[in-house]
């Protein structure tokens, strides 16, 4: 059906029915501007939502991430921040695909739509004034035909009166012939112009009307296409990103699944695990049997250094249970905290945590010196470039700092030797299981030690007996290294000397070809696993598989340390 044909006498309702049309348009354009607005808003408070519990940097809940709900939670978070994301994303396809669009559409629509209502107005104009032509012809007609039957009534009049001279008769004759002349020209030109405004107006209401109706309704046509389409895209936006938000909820799913309630647990003995031992019976000490103190002088040795040694080690053993000992030395160890007088060497701490403190520092100290290479390398190359270019600077601008992170470099090294050798004493002091049931009463009354208070816990010396222990003394020596003031008996077991276990992965920067012996070849990319750090030589000790290790350049990879890797 037509608008031209079924419409032909609704101009006006068109035009208004057009109108609508337009607002309805604008209308939901501002709809998709608020829906844009939403997700905006919506993606903005998610962002903050995941970013308010991200945790600090060097805060407890950095230190909880070890944990693998902790873990999860995180994943969740970058998660979250990723699904915050996908609504940004149809909040720009929104304003890209729909609301520009729509935008630009609405000035061409209501361009088009002023121009058909304009060449309509125009047509009616010209039909009109068509009209009044011919309303004009009509009346001049009809008043000529009047004039003319009036003239020629007078001329009859005139005629029949025989007192009118011949003259007068004549002169009314003529006029009446004038008269009715006109009345002829008048009819002529009403049916000329009668014949135009039919042609006119056959032509308007069939031809022209019709045109412009049909360019109307093709218009408005294309309006409510386009406002399909619009609304399409307004469900596709969304379909869209539902893979990659799919998969953001299942990265959430995945990281609930992965929180191993076990590792935890253990996580946290790794954690707070002190290295001491449970105590051991308290001995009955029998006063009442007087003759055994006079059997002999060995007798009476052995029986103080059997009454010493419980003493001592109920000292040290107890420290946690005894109220009034443990609320004085932790009082004494918070005022040392805020005196800021916490040994360097964590030796106020119990073994296990001391040496996880130490090789934390270790860790941190080898980043910092693998930095301070970075920069030197940098250095060197940008001295390299000055010189094979003088025009882009001068070399000798570079030395000082060159200078600089050669003494940093070597400070760091100096400090990680350090914190090794303490390190190396904590380990070499944690006596198996096996080595701590050996031991008798005598060998550790023997070699008991001066007490310290730091911690309220015995330091009693390894058995002087064990040819170890004195392997471990010549490798202290080498080192000079503060007396530690604390220690005690160790449950861990020693770590394994000849297999060295993987501490973590490496990827290699660059390509390195290992022709001298002891070195290793890497090729750019490749994954390693390491098994030995840099000690301050510059090399790193890295394995491929069971039967290929060696060493490379430090510079040369990028390390990951596994967290607590002396451990596992």
């Amino acid at each position: 059906m037509s608008w031209g044909t079924e419409l032909w006498d609704q101009f006006d309702n068109l035009e208004k029915h057009t109108q609508w049309g337009i607002e309805f348009v604008e209308k939901y354009t501002k709809f998709v501007k608020e829906r844009s607005e939403i997700e905006t808003n919506y993606a903005k408070q998610i962002r903050n939502l995941s970013k308010k519990y991200q945790p600090k940097k060097n805060s407890k809940e950095e230190e909880e991430s070890k944990y693998t709900f902790c873990r999860a939670f995180l994943t969740t978070l970058n998660e979250l921040n990723d699904y915050a994301g996908q609504h940004e994303v149809i909040s720009e396809d929104l304003t890209s695909h729909i609301i520009t669009e729509l935008t630009r559409y609405l000035q061409e629509l209501k361009t088009e739509r002023k121009s058909h209502f304009h060449d309509g107005r125009k047509a009616q104009q010209h039909i009109e004034s068509s009209w009044k032509q011919l309303e004009a012809s009509k009346k001049r007609f009809e008043r000529e035909c009047k004039e003319a039957e009036r003239a020629q009534q007078y001329f009859e009049k005139m005629d029949a009166d025989i007192n009118v001279t011949k003259a007068d008769v004549e002169k009314a004759r003529q006029q009446a012939q004038m008269r009715h002349q006109m009345a002829n020209d008048s009819k002529s030109e009403y049916a000329a112009y009668l014949q135009k405004f039919n042609q006119e107006q056959n032509e308007h209401y069939y031809t022209v009307i019709p045109n412009i109706f049909q360019k109307l309704q093709d218009m408005e046509e294309k309006r409510i296409e386009r406002i399909s389409v619009c609304m399409k895209k307004f469900a596709d936006v969304d379909r869209q990103v539902l893979p990659i938000v799919g998969k953001c909820l299942d990265g959430m799913t995945n990281a609930a699944e992965s929180i191993e309630p076990k590792a935890d647990s253990k996580q946290v003995v790794e954690s707070f695990k002190s290295g001491f031992e449970p105590p051991g019976d308290v001995e009955f000490e029998d006063y009442g049997q007087a003759m055994k103190r006079t059997v002999s002088e060995t007798s009476l040795s052995n029986t103080k250094e059997s009454k010493e040694k419980p003493g001592g080690k109920t000292k040290g053993k107890l420290w946690p249970f005894i109220k009034n000992k443990n609320k004085i030395t932790l009082n004494s160890h918070v005022r040392n905290l805020i005196e800021g007088s916490v040994p360097e060497d964590f030796s106020h701490l119990p073994p296990e945590q001391r040496r996880k403190k130490l090789q934390g520092k270790i860790d941190e100290l080898s980043k910092d010196i693998q930095k301070e290479m970075d920069q030197r390398d940098a250095l060197t190359k940008m001295k390299d470039v000055y010189i094979k270019n003088p025009q882009m600077g001068d070399p000798a601008s570079v030395d000082p700092r060159l200078t600089e992170i050669g003494q940093n470099i070597e400070k760091l090294q100096s400090e990680v030797q350090k914190f090794e050798g303490w390190l190396a004493e904590v380990e070499e002091r944690m006596p198996s299981k096996s080595d701590s049931q050996r031991k008798s009463g005598l060998y550790e009354t023997q070699n008991s030690t001066t007490v310290s208070n730091n911690c309220a816990q015995d330091r009693e010396s390894p058995d002087g007996s064990y040819t170890e222990e004195q392997n471990s003394e010549v490798q202290v020596k080498a080192q000079p290294i503060p007396t530690p003031t604390t220690t005690t008996e160790f449950d861990d077991e020693f770590d394994d000397e000849e297999v060295l276990p993987t501490i973590g992965t490496c990827k290699a920067l660059y390509p390195f070809e290992g022709h001298n012996e002891g070195t290793i070849s890497v090729a750019e990319g490749e994954l390693l696993y390491v098994i030995e750090e840099d000690k301050g030589d510059g090399w790193t000790r890295v394995r491929r598989n069971e039967d290929e290790e060696g060493y490379v350049p430090t510079s040369y990879v990028e390390v990951f340390l596994e967290t607590n890797a002396k451990d596992s």
